[in-house]
């Protein structure tokens, strides 16, 4: 049998549902967005940025993998300069990477067996194969 090697479809607008229900149920994370990423074929299915409010460096959250092997990957960019953090700045930059982990779990969750057939959002996060 040989395996499927498509990434899952997760169009943006399901990705903004996902990412307001975490945002609601964690309190959270409010400046998290949804940007616009094309797809193969073109299909629009958003990458998630986590902006940091305590280090200048880019992050953001995609699924990586393939398949039945598909998880999700929170990418942080580097930046040139050496940060300097007072111990209270440390601790809040440590909060802002705890929220970037935990909706990286999150959205790993709300993906498996997710499926958008033909591009088509869902945003309940229910396969189209669900009754």
């Amino acid at each position: 049998m040989k395996k499927d090697t498509t990434v899952p479809f997760h169009s943006k607008k399901t990705l903004e549902h996902w990412v307001a229900e975490f945002v609601a149920s964690r309190g959270a994370g409010d400046d998290i967005r949804v940007a616009v990423q094309d797809g193969s074929g073109g299909s629009d299915t958003g990458l998630v940025l986590v902006p940091l409010v305590h280090a200048p460096n880019a992050v953001y959250i995609e699924p990586s993998g393939e398949g039945d092997d598909l998880s999700w990957s929170v990418s942080i960019e580097p930046h040139d300069e050496t940060l300097v953090l007072s111990s209270f700045d440390l601790n809040a930059l440590t909060h802002e990477l705890l929220i970037a982990a935990e909706l990286c779990a999150y959205l790993q969750e709300k993906s498996l067996g997710h499926y958008e057939p033909d591009g088509a959002p869902d945003p309940t996060g229910r396969s189209a194969s669900a009754g």
